[in-house]
């Protein structure tokens, strides 16, 4: 017990400190390029700051998903509260879609209202420099803790990241191109920010709404399953075994058959087996439930 406890403490330490981490960064890095977009004439840069801001959000949510999503399971729900996780990157996933829109419609909307493009100075382009670099530092931190975590939304969160410092290559390309004579480089970099955004919030919608509706782990994944169920001795056959994903956890039922000469202890005690091995072969299953059917020989 006191090591599930000390487990639970490092986790919501992990958890305190990504976000603290995630959202102080945003905050500082979104004032930096926002000033920098502004006082350096630079509609790339600004929408930067605007998708940089938007992680400032995309990270506050994850935290709360994170957090709520470890509660224990209560009389109201039996099966714990891992899908609030899947919630919370939906959510992501759609701030991260009106990000992507908004911007486009602003670029748009200055690619054909006529007016002379500027030029953008020196400091825009300083900041997508520290853009990138920033971003891609906070992306491999938060993946690297998602990971030890398990964390459908810090994963998602992480991509927020990449996608912003994809934002920021597209800005240094525009600036870069601008400042060489080809200001309309700048507002075309702002619509590939767009693109690479509605890319990020794709994939993270999709991936929530598959571990919402109990989406399988694949064929391959149950093979392997089957193929250690079948080596536990006593297991004649495997008549079933489906899984599905619920939240960031794997449910498995299977259908096993034993010798159905056994006393019901005897077949019992070889269902403990295959539930203990399951279970123990990957950390991500929550609960296996076995049922076991009678085999006889032919």
């Amino acid at each position: 017990m006191d090591k599930i406890s000390d487990n639970k403490i490092n986790e919501a330490k992990i958890v305190n400190r990504v976000s603290v981490i995630g959202i102080t960064g945003n905050i500082i890095l979104s004032v930096f390029k926002l000033i920098a977009g502004i006082l350096g004439h630079s509609g790339a840069m600004i929408s930067d700051a605007v998708h940089s801001l938007s992680d400032v959000f995309a990270t506050v949510i994850a935290y709360m998903g994170v957090n709520m999503s470890k509660k224990k399971p209560d009389e109201e729900h039996q099966y714990g509260h891992e899908r609030i996780e899947c919630a919370a990157s939906l959510i992501l996933g759609f701030i991260l879609l009106m990000t992507g829109f908004e911007i486009g419609i602003v670029t748009v909307k200055k690619m054909i209202s006529g007016q002379p493009l500027a030029v953008p100075g020196m400091i825009a382009l300083i900041a997508a420099i520290v853009s990138i670099a920033t971003k891609e530092a906070m992306f491999h931190y938060t993946m690297h803790c998602a990971k030890i975590l398990n964390s459908e939304a810090f994963m998602a969160d992480a991509w927020h990241h990449r996608s912003d410092a994809l934002s920021s290559v597209g800005s240094l390309i525009g600036i870069g191109g601008a400042r060489l004579g080809f200001p309309v480089l700048d507002p075309v970099a702002s619509l590939f920010i767009c693109l690479c955004i509605f890319k990020v919030a794709y994939d993270i919608i999709r991936g929530a709404l598959d571990n919402m509706i109990d989406t399988s782990c694949g064929r391959e994944y149950e093979d392997r399953l089957s193929e250690m169920i079948i080596k536990v001795d006593g297991v004649k056959r495997v008549d079933m075994l489906h899984t599905r994903i619920f939240g960031n956890r794997i449910y498995v039922d299977a259908e096993i058959a034993v010798d159905g000469a056994m006393t019901l202890d005897e077949a019992h005690s070889i269902a403990e087996k295959v539930h203990d091995r399951v279970e123990a072969h990957d950390s991500n299953i929550k609960h296996i439930m076995i049922h076991v059917n009678p085999y006889h020989e032919k």
